[in-house]
């Protein structure tokens, strides 16, 4: 259901898309800004890490069909449409009841039942309307929301699992989470938070995910990035190497004579498996050059040396610059 805060973000101007935007265009939009400033990409840079969340929330909310259209009509109505119930700060006289007014635009006398009506079957008024009392009577109003966070580590929130957490009234609750989830994602449980006051639908519990970064493994999307390194010679040769997997056994790829350090190779279907789909593992070559060598192996390279190709691996690099 609605965050209270929804009439304040606009999540289309935080993602750059136009409120019409396709579910792919979304998504294809989301990845992209998700890997610009993912922390992982921005380490210690907190703005990057505040704005990774900003779209994280927004894509939340927007890629979900239902929320999506509930986050909708919030925004069509305008901040000023909102309302509290008594004791919450705002109250049917205040200048929210003067804007849901205008927003409807009413003009003269004559206009003034027909907007009346269209203003209660909004809100759903169950009679009585303008009394000496309570003046605008409202519906029954949603509980509030409780908030939580969690931190994941990395297998699990690749893997998804269920998981115990402890509620604001010390009860434990179950939340299962889902395979793929993202670091700073949210995770709603409708209808877990309070209970309304005034015999409405209870609030839910919003569930604020950390995951804790691997030594190994990176997430890009659905695929996750490991960097292989390769010996100059394996490189130079070609070799078959071992590569590891995320909670499995090692896979064996096979590395091309002359492949070039930073050449990524791709294992199908070893990524994050997922309610959207299955990403791929995507290895980088890194070649290592040896710290120290004994006088055998410094003889062979200096042979080596000899008899390389008199090729300068900067020349291209040097005319573009010039």
């Amino acid at each position: 259901m609605a965050s209270n805060d929804w009439f304040e973000k606009d999540f289309y101007k935080t993602l750059g898309v136009s409120k019409d935007v396709s579910e792919a265009d979304l998504k294809k939009t989301y990845r992209k800004l998700a890997r610009k400033y993912h922390p992982d990409s921005n380490p210690g840079d907190t703005a990057a890490e505040a704005k990774f969340k900003e779209i994280s929330e927004a894509y939340t909310v927007l890629s979900d069909k239902a929320q999506r259209e509930e986050y909708d009509q919030i925004r069509a109505m305008g901040s000023g449409a909102r309302f509290q119930a008594p004791g919450g700060g705002s109250s049917a006289a205040g200048g929210g009841f003067e804007d849901v007014f205008s927003m409807f635009n009413r003009g003269g006398r004559g206009q003034q039942q027909a907007d009346f009506d269209d203003i209660f079957s909004m809100f759903n008024r169950g009679g009585g309307g303008f009394g000496g009392q309570a003046g605008f009577r409202q519906g029954p109003q949603k509980g509030a929301d409780v908030t939580a966070r969690t931190t994941l580590d990395f297998a699990t929130a690749v893997k998804g699992e269920t998981i115990t957490l402890q509620g604001e009234d010390g009860k434990p609750f179950k939340v299962k989470i889902p395979a793929g989830v993202q670091d700073g994602q949210k995770i709603r449980l409708r209808g877990r938070g309070r209970p309304s006051t005034s015999g409405g639908e209870n609030g839910d519990i919003v569930v604020s995910v950390t995951v804790r970064k691997h030594p190994v493994f990176t997430r890009d999307g659905l695929n996750l990035r490991v960097t292989v390194p390769v010996t100059f010679t394996e490189a130079a040769l070609g070799a078959t190497i071992e590569v590891p997997t995320l909670g499995g056994d090692p896979v064996k790829l096979k590395v091309a004579a002359g492949t070039p350090s930073g050449r990524v190779l791709r294992v199908k279907g070893r990524g994050v498996q997922s309610s959207k789909g299955t990403g791929d593992l995507l290895a980088e070559v890194q070649i290592v050059v040896p710290s120290h060598l004994d006088a055998a192996a410094k003889e062979a390279l200096e042979k080596f040396a000899e008899a390389e190709p008199k090729e300068n691996p900067r020349a291209d690099l040097l005319a573009k610059a010039r």
